[in-house]
């Protein structure tokens, strides 16, 4: 399992992944699941990846492999738009699970699904999440975030605190918070986490970061909202409880 979260802002982008696959508990491995592709001064394409990992692989790796070569139909620098893109990506994916999933089946779930964002100029940055079949939805200022693979723990706390005019520095916060709540619950996520803060026509990706067990910041944010989840239960009057009867 994995953990991916895009979140789509006035400012830009906060993109973030965690690192940890596992095909059993004596099998757990790290792995980068944010792949960026980047056309300087014209675009910047980010993947996030959830699910079989050799699918998933596939489809990055053929990306990249393809970028900035021309090949028709493979090649994300060809288009003038991220729907485009977002259609490449769809059908690639489609056309490596028909090839691959009746073998892979006998073993295990072939289906991986990715977090599609960046920007191409001449267009504001927008993100997608792409679905096994092929088929894809887009982020809107009403629905501003959208998140693959275990994602019911590091939800309610975005869809309480996060706002769609929020700065990209507190939305990345609150994206830390919500992987640190997915971190607590669930032993198939963890971090190394990696998170781009893209900003709007910058066309770059400088605000890159990973952030492990023993960093600093994430010791003392992970320590502070327990705290102060805390802080607020207490701070709640007791329940009136029934008498018997």
């Amino acid at each position: 399992m994995t953990y991916c979260l895009g979140i789509l802002l006035p400012e830009g982008l906060v993109l973030a992944s965690d690192s940890r696959t596992n095909a059993g508990v004596d099998q757990i491995a790290t792995v980068r699941k944010l792949s960026i592709l980047e056309d300087p001064d014209k675009a910047v394409i980010a993947l996030l990846s959830a699910g079989n990992l050799a699918t998933t692989q596939t489809v990055v790796t053929t990306l990249k492999q393809a970028a900035g070569t021309g090949t028709p139909e493979r090649d994300l620098f060809l288009h003038n738009s991220m729907f485009d893109v977002a259609q490449t990506v769809g059908g690639l994916l489609r056309r490596i699970l028909e090839r691959d999933g009746q073998y892979v089946e006998k073993f295990g779930d072939p289906n991986g699904t990715f977090l599609l964002a960046g920007q191409i100029r001449g267009e504001p940055p927008r993100l997608f999440q792409i679905y096994s079949p092929g088929n894809f939805v887009e982020a809107t200022p009403r629905n501003n975030y959208l998140q693959i693979g275990e994602m019911k723990y590091g939800k309610p706390i975005l869809d309480r605190a996060l706002r769609f005019d929020c700065s990209l520095a507190r939305a990345a916060k609150l994206a830390l918070v919500s992987f640190d709540a997915t971190i607590r619950s669930n032993l198939s996520v963890g971090p190394p986490i990696d998170i781009l803060c893209y900003e709007t026509d910058s066309f770059s990706t400088r605000n890159l970061m990973k952030y492990k067990n023993n960093d600093p910041y994430f010791i003392d944010l992970r320590a502070r909202y327990s705290e102060g989840i805390q802080a607020a239960v207490d701070g709640i009057p007791e329940p009136r409880l029934c008498p018997d009867g």
